[in-house]
């Protein structure tokens, strides 16, 4: 299977995830999926791989999908809750790089496999989970206020509390997913690469996220319309 059709994939497997997460276990679930996206993401970003044409590092759909979290409790919860779902993302940040560190400290048994398999993964992980975790810290909080900015925007100009939800889900995570990716890829990889190689990673690496990013408009729908039917069913 090619890397583009897993990539294709990966995205109604990851926000069709986060959405059943989110039928079985309410806002709860989507705090849960927070976690599980945020380590995982900062893992799967170490992985360099070629789709589409050019080289680009996985764990775009995964952070994508944090976005897609904080927009759907922002839209059926409000703004408190939204960032209580970036502070527990944050904290799990802290917690993946304290633990993954800490293992490395351990002096391993003559017939262990595994400890050069996760030194090679994880001690390149500081910098970039912390250039990750700063970031996330930085743009989800943009990401919670920009969607209400939106929002007031849309009901005030159309007169309307839920129409025009694309525009504000879109208009938030587009703006947010181009600070994310600019901002991680010179906190990430400054000095690693040349400016010029840096500008060429945001602006191809935008394009996955453009994609990314549109294509979770069907999901928050799905969601606002699951909410209204778990609150008929209560």
């Amino acid at each position: 299977m090619s890397n583009e059709v897993l990539l294709l994939l990966s995205i109604l497997i990851i926000y069709g995830s986060e959405l059943l997460f989110f039928k079985l276990f309410g806002k709860y679930g989507l705090y849960c999926f927070t976690s599980i996206a945020t380590i995982a993401a900062n893992i799967e970003v170490l992985i360099v791989i070629k789709a589409f044409g050019m080289e680009m590092t996985l764990g775009n759909v995964l952070f994508a999908s944090t976005f897609l979290v904080t927009d759907i409790i922002s839209e059926l919860y409000g703004k408190k809750e939204a960032k209580r779902a970036v502070n527990l993302g944050i904290a799990t940040s802290v917690v993946f790089i304290v633990l993954s560190q800490w293992w490395l400290l351990y002096i391993p048994a003559d017939t262990d496999f595994a400890m050069p398999a996760m030194k090679t993964i994880f001690s390149n992980t500081p910098r970039l989970m912390l250039a990750s975790m700063i970031v996330y810290a930085i743009v989800q909080r943009f990401d919670v206020w920009a969607y209400h900015k939106w929002w007031a925007f849309t009901e005030k100009r159309f007169e309307s509390k839920d129409k025009y939800l694309w525009v504000r889900n879109n208009g938030s995570t587009l703006i947010s997913q181009f600070l994310n990716n600019l901002l991680f890829t010179f906190g990430a990889f400054l000095g690693v690469y040349s400016v010029e190689t840096l500008i060429s990673i945001v602006i191809s690496s935008y394009g996955i996220f453009i994609v990314t990013s549109l294509a979770d408009t069907p999901f928050i729908y799905l969601a606002r319309k699951i909410h209204k039917k778990l609150n008929l069913c209560v």
